[in-house]
């Protein structure tokens, strides 16, 4: 039998840490907790935990400072605060964090979450073409895009937009981070150029592009890719 998926839970609360604790157990996971910064740094060393729920209001540092440093351990982090502002989310993501998931929450959606950031791990440590839904591939390898078998024509730049979703199955993908990696750090703000390449990739991959299973927009924040095999 394979060890359980390792789970570190970071927050000041308690409360929270044992409804947490209580759901993963449930669910699998063999999970470790820490309610400061110090203890979660101990505990990265210590336990290695694939993935991290971690609190921004921590009473010894700021979450935010913690991320780049997790993600360097080789951790995933899936931000869980109450600081529901988009910037907050914004810079969350931007500094590494595969997810974020706002307080109150709802465990089962943490789940998800943190089963979309497992497959984000997969990926890039596998390098196999993705497959998205059962009738979209996106062959990275190739740099091809299927749909029912068929290989489906993508402007470069629907291409690269999809792809850089891909290689985040399931991750909120940022608008900077998308338009630096296919636009260039010149069009950063340029969000428009988002929004035309997705409604060209719905229109081209999707059965009903008005009701999108493929590429969901976060508004504010960036799009995600749904779905994933």
């Amino acid at each position: 039998m394979s060890n359980p998926v390792s789970i570190l839970i970071v927050d000041d609360e308690p409360a929270i840490r044992r409804l947490l604790h209580a759901s993963l157990a449930r669910a699998g996971y063999h999970v470790v907790e820490a309610g400061s910064a110090r203890e979660t740094l101990a505990a990265l060393h210590i336990d290695k935990p694939e993935i991290v729920l971690l609190d921004l209001g921590l009473p010894d540092r700021d979450g935010l400072e913690l991320i780049p440093i997790i993600t360097t351990a080789g951790s995933a982090v899936v931000v869980v605060s109450a600081r529901d502002a988009t910037d907050q989310k914004v810079a969350a993501l931007d500094l590494g964090a595969d997810d974020y998931v706002s307080k109150p929450f709802d465990s089962e959606e943490v789940l998800a979450r943190i089963r979309a950031a497992l497959r984000h791990r997969l990926a890039g440590e596998t390098g196999v073409p993705v497959v998205i839904r059962d009738d979209v591939e996106i062959d990275l390898a190739s740099r091809l895009v299927r749909k029912d078998g068929v290989e489906v024509h993508l402007t470069p730049k629907e291409y690269g937009f999809l792809s850089e979703l891909a290689k985040n199955p399931g991750r909120v993908v940022t608008h900077a981070q998308l338009l630096r990696s296919v636009w260039g750090p010149g069009h950063e703000t340029d969000v428009e150029y988002l929004r035309v390449a997705a409604r060209g990739i719905r229109r081209k991959l999707e059965s009903d592009p008005s009701q999108p299973r493929l590429i969901r927009n976060e508004p504010g924040i960036g799009y995600r890719l749904l779905g994933g095999s």
